[in-house]
């Protein structure tokens, strides 16, 4: 009975800031239905999370896992980076010309 059985929150988004050290700012979209008209419509709202490899990058699509109060923001971790975004301006470009 020591492991703990907690069923966690996930969420996939898309990373639309890294400049903070070791935490990344992440978008979720949803779609909701109008609360009137019933039209569907697309919800959204940013997460901050920690990434301690800093290994995500701004276009990245990423799940994130609900944790424990990590600062004031944080409450999520990132579990696994689901597709990469392209590097644009890099030595790639270049070498393509």
């Amino acid at each position: 009975m020591n492991e703990r059985t907690i069923s966690r929150k996930t969420r996939v988004g898309t990373v639309v800031s890294d400049r903070m050290e070791k935490t990344v700012v992440i978008k979720v979209d949803r779609m909701a239905k109008h609360s009137l008209y019933g039209k569907p419509v697309l919800r959204s709202k940013k997460f901050m999370a920690h990434d301690e490899e800093e290994t995500c990058r701004i276009g990245d699509k990423i799940r994130i896992e609900e944790t424990r109060p990590l600062s004031r923001h944080k409450r999520w971790k990132v579990v696994e980076i689901i597709e990469r975004a392209p590097v644009l301006g890099g030595s790639q470009d270049k070498e393509a010309q």
